[in-house]
């Protein structure tokens, strides 16, 4: 069940619970061998993004082509790029937002580190929340970041999170804006900062801590073989990896994420990454997809104080601001 106890923080239920004993999961593995990639202690390529951007989208994408054997699609293999910061991913449980701040960059070490390249999603910010940074320079390969234009974005908000348009639009342009799953025993260790939809992707797009792809969420649509191919050369630069793309498994990968498939799949088989609403209603997670346009459905004063607020990073972003 959905429910908003602070108005700073998006708490949601999944539609599976588990506990955090069962969720933690213990990784104790040493770097091997003489390798740059191989002498770096920490191996994560992170799939960013503010939520209800395309993170899950893009990470079918990356699941499909790089751990199956012909680029064909099924929910289980999102199970190679799991969120973080998660219970799965914390050695004890955490009683508070501080507390959990203070032990982002520890529980990387402890859970990322080794010989394997680790994708790992998530949705937090880079900025630093009470003093604590998220992720160091030392711990990460790089990043692909998904930007989505607010004016979709904010209508799959109030479809996920059951906000109205109002609500939402006060979660965007929160700079103190915080996410957290709650789980059945009060644990923090999935706590998330946010802050601002703003700042959030600055925070990304202007670092000089790794590299980062830039990725517009529209792109998926307008130019999709173009950027699954940036985004193949990106991981495999990332990688060193010298491999050519495979064609055919790079437009299997395509067709069999593209969201008819996902929706239908997800009406077939059921997905553990989808919610309930305040009413205990399961939600469809891929509701939308490229069909949420805001010029047909964005209510015209919620369109009007996006504009007016985020006229800069629209025009930053490339985004028009028609109305």
């Amino acid at each position: 069940m959905l429910n908003y106890r602070k108005p700073t923080s998006f708490n949601t239920y999944r539609t599976s619970g588990h506990s955090s004993v069962v969720e933690r999961l213990v990784a104790n593995e040493k770097v091997v061998g003489s390798s740059p990639i191989a002498r770096s202690i920490i191996m994560i390529i992170w799939i960013a993004s503010y939520p209800k951007s395309g993170n899950t989208y893009l990470r079918s994408f990356i699941s499909s082509y790089y751990y199956s054997k012909k680029g064909k699609f099924n929910f289980e293999l999102l199970l190679n790029i799991l969120q973080f910061p998660s219970i799965k991913f914390a050695k004890k449980k955490i009683y508070s937002e501080s507390e959990a701040s203070q032990s982002w960059i520890y529980n990387q070490k402890q859970f990322f580190s080794g010989d394997k390249i680790h994708f790992i999603k998530t949705h937090s910010s880079l900025e630093e929340y009470k003093g604590n940074s998220f992720t160091t320079k030392n711990l990460s390969l790089g990043a692909i970041y998904i930007v989505r234009d607010p004016r979709n974005l904010i209508t799959s908000m109030t479809h996920h999170y059951s906000l109205s348009y109002e609500d939402a639009f006060i979660k965007l342009i929160n700079e103190k804006q915080t996410l957290l799953e709650k789980s059945t025993d009060g644990d923090y260790s999935n706590f998330t900062f946010l802050g601002s939809w703003s700042k959030h992707y600055k925070s990304w797009k202007n670092t000089n801590d790794f590299k980062v792809l830039f990725i517009k969420y529209e792109d998926f649509e307008d130019n999709k073989i173009e950027t699954f191919k940036k985004i193949v050369n990106f991981i495999n630069t990332l990688k060193n990896e010298k491999s050519l793309i495979d064609e055919k498994k790079l437009i299997n990968s395509i067709n069999s994420t593209n969201f008819s498939n996902l929706r239908n799949k997800e009406e077939n088989e059921g997905f553990e990454e989808s919610v309930y609403s305040k009413s205990g209603q399961k939600k469809r997670f891929f509701n939308l997809g490229f069909n949420n346009r805001w010029q047909k459905i964005l209510p015209k004063n919620i369109l009007h104080k996006l504009n007016n607020t985020l006229q800069n990073e629209l025009y930053d972003l490339g985004y028009k601001l028609d109305e």
